[in-house]
């Protein structure tokens, strides 16, 4: 099975001179094709800074990153479009523009794609949620849908492209249990269906499950790396 991403020796610091400190530390990690990986450890431990250098959002500074074979360390802006037009994202506030219908929301995640006309894009983002069950809020407002179903809309959004990697930040923090595992069931099924690989960052102990691998970050060190017990 191929690798999506393979990380050797990766090192990261914010700032610079004698303010710069180092906030990931030799972290080594491969990710198969089609794997559902769930990182977990305290707040400040480096998750989400691990999870935007994975996503072409921060530039990577030491070390090795590939993603699809591509290195991304010192890469050009242009090489980190290419990345982030391959990968999906999803975060703990959903992200929705408040001026805009849930189906142009999702149509934003295509508009990195200048192949696709504004009536592709507009089909394409009505499947979508009509795929995630909500085709009949296709011309609501953030304002007019429930928490659980913006962040439906915010999954319909970083899949709509079909992206080889899914990105997830805490995506049932702020939801209720019965609505977090919801979604997470959500994004597993669509992830399979389209063939994506998943990384998302919690702390919520209640959907450890779905993951075929746990990694555990602390302090800016990937701690470990394990298959739950529930896997073959």
């Amino acid at each position: 099975m191929t690798s999506v991403i393979t990380i050797q020796g990766l090192n990261h610091f914010f700032g610079q001179g004698e303010q710069q400190k180092q906030v990931l530390f030799n972290i080594e990690l491969k990710i198969k094709a089609g794997e559902i990986v769930l990182m977990t450890g305290p707040s400040g431990s480096g998750k989400t800074t691990l999870l935007t250098l994975i996503g072409g959002l921060r530039l990577v500074q030491s070390g090795s990153l590939r993603f699809l074979g591509e290195e991304l360390c010192k890469a050009t802006q242009a090489r980190l479009v290419q990345v982030r037009r391959q990968a999906g994202y999803i975060f703990q506030a959903h992200n929705l523009h408040e001026s805009l219908t849930a189906q142009q929301n999702v149509r934003m995640g295509l508009e990195m794609h200048p192949q696709y006309s504004v009536e592709k894009m507009n089909k394409m983002a009505a499947e979508m949620l009509a795929l995630v069950g909500l085709d009949h809020r296709l011309n609501h407002y953030p304002d007019q849908l429930s928490g659980g179903q913006k962040q439906r809309v915010a999954i319909a959004r970083a899949l709509v492209s079909r992206p080889k990697l899914l990105l997830a930040d805490e995506p049932t923090a702020a939801l209720d249990s019965k609505t977090g595992r919801d979604v997470v069931s959500l994004m597993q099924y669509l992830a399979q269906e389209q063939g994506c690989t998943i990384l998302l960052v919690t702390h919520d102990s209640r959907i450890l499950d779905i993951a075929d691998r746990i990694i555990h970050m602390e302090d800016g060190v990937l701690k470990s790396d394990m298959i739950p017990a529930h896997q073959p």
